[in-house]
């Protein structure tokens, strides 16, 4: 049986599956892609575990996470991308996420 998330992050187990994404673009457009019952169910879950999640992350070698911590790093990563929208732009995130349609990411430290 595949460990889905480490230990003490069970709470993130149903959002798994649609929010542990790899790649900022791929993470970027989920977030302009999901409704916002969506994004605010993930954020109510995650945001809470965060300081968490990056204690026991910091516990492995970036560039070598076991399954299950490398899920949890892409869901935290995706947190990342989902708090804009839920603490900084609220309601406008469509007029947002439509103008984000037009840019084109060349480049991005945390990979494509």
């Amino acid at each position: 049986m595949t460990t889905l998330l480490p230990t003490g992050f069970d709470a993130l187990a149903p959002f798994a599956d649609r929010w542990a994404i790899d790649g900022s673009i791929a993470r970027a457009a989920r977030r302009g892609d999901a409704a916002p019952a969506d994004r605010t169910a993930f954020f109510a879950a995650a945001a809470p575990l965060l300081d968490a999640a990056l204690a026991h992350l910091d516990r492995y070698p970036i560039d070598a996470l076991p399954p299950a911590e490398q899920r949890l790093m892409d869901m935290m990563l995706t947190l990342a991308h989902v708090s804009l929208t839920e603490e900084i732009l609220g309601d406008q995130e469509p007029a947002h996420a439509r103008q984000r349609q037009h840019m084109h990411i060349t480049r991005t430290p945390a990979g494509a």
